[in-house]
């Protein structure tokens, strides 16, 4: 891991990628019936989605 902080001009773009990484990650998970792992990831999707649109909106000017 870095130990610099992130810009947060950076963060809604890394949590993108990062959505879109644990989106194909719980495909996979779900294609092998280990529903448990892809239920887990599909909320670490959904926070990262969150995370994204929450500094996006900051970055914007927005009440963030």
């Amino acid at each position: 891991m870095n130990s610099e902080r992130e810009q947060p001009a950076e963060m809604p773009d890394t949590a993108l990628y990062i959505a879109s990484m644990i989106t194909e990650l719980a495909r996979l998970a779900k294609s092998h019936n280990l529903d448990t792992l892809a239920y887990l990831l599909d909320m670490a999707r959904l926070e990262a989605d969150q995370v994204s649109q929450t500094w996006s909106g900051r970055a914007n000017g927005g009440p963030g």
